[in-house]
Protein backbone atom coordinates (compact mmCIF):
# COMPACT_ATOMS: atom_id res chain seq x y z
CA UNK A 1 0.00 0.00 0.00
CA UNK A 2 2.88 2.30 0.68
CA UNK A 3 4.71 1.97 -2.88
CA UNK A 4 0.96 2.77 -4.40
CA UNK A 5 0.82 5.51 -2.00
CA UNK A 6 4.67 6.93 -2.96
CA UNK A 7 3.75 6.92 -6.23
CA UNK A 8 0.80 8.71 -6.43
CA UNK A 9 2.23 11.52 -4.45
CA UNK A 10 5.37 11.71 -6.63
CA UNK A 11 2.78 11.78 -9.96
CA UNK A 12 0.95 14.31 -8.01
CA UNK A 13 4.40 16.22 -7.49
CA UNK A 14 5.22 15.82 -10.55
CA UNK A 15 2.43 16.99 -12.10
CA UNK A 16 2.56 20.34 -10.33
CA UNK A 17 5.77 21.03 -11.00
CA UNK A 18 5.24 20.84 -14.38
CA UNK A 19 2.78 23.11 -14.81
CA UNK A 20 4.21 25.69 -12.16
CA UNK A 21 7.29 25.92 -14.14
CA UNK A 22 5.42 26.78 -16.55
CA UNK A 23 3.38 29.61 -15.65
CA UNK A 24 6.67 30.79 -14.49
CA UNK A 25 7.96 30.51 -18.00
CA UNK A 26 4.84 32.22 -19.16
CA UNK A 27 5.97 35.23 -16.92
CA UNK A 28 7.54 38.73 -18.62
CA UNK A 29 10.34 39.86 -18.16
CA UNK A 30 9.38 42.73 -17.00
CA UNK A 31 7.21 40.69 -14.38
CA UNK A 32 9.67 39.30 -13.31
CA UNK A 33 12.24 42.26 -12.70
CA UNK A 34 9.18 43.86 -10.81
CA UNK A 35 8.42 40.78 -8.78
CA UNK A 36 12.44 40.61 -7.61
CA UNK A 37 12.82 44.04 -6.71
CA UNK A 38 9.32 43.64 -4.22
CA UNK A 39 10.79 40.60 -3.16
CA UNK A 40 13.74 41.93 -2.23
CA UNK A 41 12.22 44.97 -0.04
CA UNK A 42 10.16 42.60 1.86
CA UNK A 43 12.82 39.63 2.57
CA UNK A 44 15.72 42.53 3.36
CA UNK A 45 13.17 43.68 6.16
CA UNK A 46 13.53 39.96 7.76
CA UNK A 47 17.18 39.66 7.84
CA UNK A 48 18.18 41.16 11.56
CA UNK A 49 21.70 43.09 11.84
CA UNK A 50 25.01 41.51 11.78
CA UNK A 51 23.29 38.19 10.50
CA UNK A 52 24.31 36.03 8.03
CA UNK A 53 21.96 34.74 5.98
CA UNK A 54 22.14 31.39 3.32
CA UNK A 55 20.86 32.44 0.09
CA UNK A 56 21.17 31.45 -3.79
CA UNK A 57 21.87 32.82 -7.30
CA UNK A 58 18.20 33.11 -9.05
CA UNK A 59 18.22 31.40 -12.67
CA UNK A 60 15.24 31.47 -15.21
CA UNK A 61 12.18 32.57 -14.28
CA UNK A 62 12.91 31.53 -10.47
CA UNK A 63 11.58 34.55 -8.49
CA UNK A 64 14.48 36.99 -8.51
CA UNK A 65 17.30 36.86 -5.97
CA UNK A 66 20.20 39.44 -7.60
CA UNK A 67 18.45 42.57 -5.99
CA UNK A 68 18.29 41.16 -2.69
CA UNK A 69 21.59 39.77 -2.89
CA UNK A 70 22.74 43.34 -3.78
CA UNK A 71 20.46 44.80 -0.67
CA UNK A 72 22.59 42.32 1.26
CA UNK A 73 25.61 43.08 0.62
CA UNK A 74 25.07 46.89 1.23
CA UNK A 75 23.93 46.62 4.39
CA UNK A 76 27.32 44.27 5.16
CA UNK A 77 24.87 40.86 5.73
CA UNK A 78 27.32 38.00 5.39
CA UNK A 79 25.87 36.32 2.70
CA UNK A 80 26.93 32.64 1.75
CA UNK A 81 25.76 30.84 -1.53
CA UNK A 82 25.12 27.36 -2.58
CA UNK A 83 27.83 25.33 -4.44
CA UNK A 84 26.19 21.80 -5.52
CA UNK A 85 28.24 18.95 -5.19
CA UNK A 86 28.20 15.74 -7.41
CA UNK A 87 26.00 13.58 -5.15
CA UNK A 88 23.37 16.65 -5.10
CA UNK A 89 24.54 17.82 -1.66
CA UNK A 90 25.35 21.23 -0.99
CA UNK A 91 29.09 23.51 -0.04
CA UNK A 92 29.08 26.90 1.01
CA UNK A 93 31.19 30.17 0.14
CA UNK A 94 30.71 33.73 0.78
CA UNK A 95 28.97 35.73 -1.54
CA UNK A 96 31.38 38.98 -2.82
CA UNK A 97 29.60 40.52 -5.88
CA UNK A 98 27.68 40.08 -8.90
CA UNK A 99 30.97 39.81 -10.65
CA UNK A 100 32.53 36.72 -8.40
CA UNK A 101 29.76 34.47 -9.95
CA UNK A 102 30.58 31.67 -12.22
CA UNK A 103 28.34 29.36 -14.75
CA UNK A 104 28.05 26.05 -13.21
CA UNK A 105 26.71 22.54 -13.36
CA UNK A 106 22.27 22.59 -14.64
CA UNK A 107 22.81 26.29 -15.51
CA UNK A 108 23.54 27.33 -12.20
CA UNK A 109 25.88 30.32 -10.74
CA UNK A 110 28.20 30.26 -8.17
CA UNK A 111 30.62 31.99 -6.33
CA UNK A 112 34.08 31.65 -6.87
CA UNK A 113 35.22 32.35 -3.25
CA UNK A 114 36.66 29.75 -1.00
CA UNK A 115 34.84 27.20 -0.22
CA UNK A 116 34.06 26.48 3.64
CA UNK A 117 32.35 23.35 3.90
CA UNK A 118 28.47 21.82 3.83
CA UNK A 119 28.59 22.32 7.39
CA UNK A 120 28.81 26.28 6.57
CA UNK A 121 24.89 26.22 6.58
CA UNK A 122 24.68 25.37 10.64
CA UNK A 123 25.75 29.75 10.77
CA UNK A 124 23.38 31.21 8.89
CA UNK A 125 20.59 32.72 10.98
CA UNK A 126 18.40 32.35 7.85
CA UNK A 127 17.82 30.34 5.14
CA UNK A 128 15.56 30.98 1.98
CA UNK A 129 14.63 27.88 0.30
CA UNK A 130 14.10 28.06 -3.14
CA UNK A 131 11.01 25.88 -3.93
CA UNK A 132 7.70 26.01 -6.89
CA UNK A 133 5.27 26.24 -4.20
CA UNK A 134 4.43 26.31 -0.28
CA UNK A 135 1.42 25.32 1.22
CA UNK A 136 -0.99 27.02 4.02
CA UNK A 137 0.84 24.46 6.45
CA UNK A 138 4.28 25.97 5.59
CA UNK A 139 4.96 22.61 3.35
CA UNK A 140 7.55 23.61 0.68
CA UNK A 141 7.76 22.26 -3.15
CA UNK A 142 11.08 21.78 -4.31
CA UNK A 143 12.18 20.64 -7.76
CA UNK A 144 12.84 17.12 -6.94
CA UNK A 145 16.92 16.85 -6.34
CA UNK A 146 17.01 16.65 -3.00
CA UNK A 147 19.78 18.88 -1.84
CA UNK A 148 18.06 21.38 0.32
CA UNK A 149 16.28 18.01 2.08
CA UNK A 150 19.61 17.58 2.73
CA UNK A 151 20.44 20.96 4.11
CA UNK A 152 17.54 20.68 6.38
CA UNK A 153 18.67 17.33 7.77
CA UNK A 154 21.68 18.68 8.56
CA UNK A 155 20.67 21.71 10.30
CA UNK A 156 17.69 19.53 12.44
CA UNK A 157 20.90 17.21 13.21
CA UNK A 158 23.16 20.05 14.33
CA UNK A 159 20.49 21.60 16.75
CA UNK A 160 20.23 24.59 14.00
CA UNK A 161 17.17 26.63 14.71
CA UNK A 162 17.54 29.45 11.50
CA UNK A 163 14.46 31.11 10.03
CA UNK A 164 13.36 29.23 6.89
CA UNK A 165 11.91 31.33 3.91
CA UNK A 166 10.99 30.59 0.58
CA UNK A 167 10.74 33.39 -2.30
CA UNK A 168 7.75 33.03 -4.44
CA UNK A 169 5.22 34.10 -7.06
CA UNK A 170 1.77 35.13 -5.24
CA UNK A 171 0.13 32.44 -6.91
CA UNK A 172 2.49 29.65 -5.80
CA UNK A 173 1.33 30.13 -2.17
CA UNK A 174 -1.48 27.86 -2.79
CA UNK A 175 -3.83 26.19 0.28
CA UNK A 176 -1.88 22.54 -0.20
CA UNK A 177 0.81 20.74 -1.74
CA UNK A 178 1.72 17.18 -1.71
CA UNK A 179 3.58 16.06 1.15
CA UNK A 180 5.92 13.19 2.37
CA UNK A 181 6.62 12.82 6.14
CA UNK A 182 10.13 13.91 5.44
CA UNK A 183 8.87 17.39 3.98
CA UNK A 184 9.91 19.54 6.44
CA UNK A 185 7.77 23.07 6.65
CA UNK A 186 9.53 26.32 6.20
CA UNK A 187 8.42 29.86 8.32
CA UNK A 188 7.85 32.50 5.78
CA UNK A 189 6.96 32.44 2.34
CA UNK A 190 7.71 36.07 0.70
CA UNK A 191 5.78 37.03 -2.30
CA UNK A 192 5.63 40.40 -4.11
CA UNK A 193 2.73 41.31 -1.91
CA UNK A 194 4.46 40.77 0.98
CA UNK A 195 5.38 38.06 4.17
CA UNK A 196 3.26 35.14 5.35
CA UNK A 197 4.32 33.36 8.41
CA UNK A 198 3.52 29.93 9.66
CA UNK A 199 4.32 28.11 12.89
CA UNK A 200 7.77 27.63 13.75
CA UNK A 201 8.45 23.93 12.45
CA UNK A 202 8.77 20.97 15.07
Amino acid sequence: MWTVTADHLSNDKAALRSRLLAERRALSGAERAAAAEALAGHAARLVPAGATVAAYVSVGAEPGTRPLLTALAAAGVRVLLPVLLPDNDLDWAPYEGADRLAPAARGLLEPLAARLGPDAIEAADLVLLPGLAVDSRGVRLGRGGGSYDRVLARLRAAGATPLLVTLLYPHELRPSVPAEPHDLPVHAVVTPAGVTRFPAPS
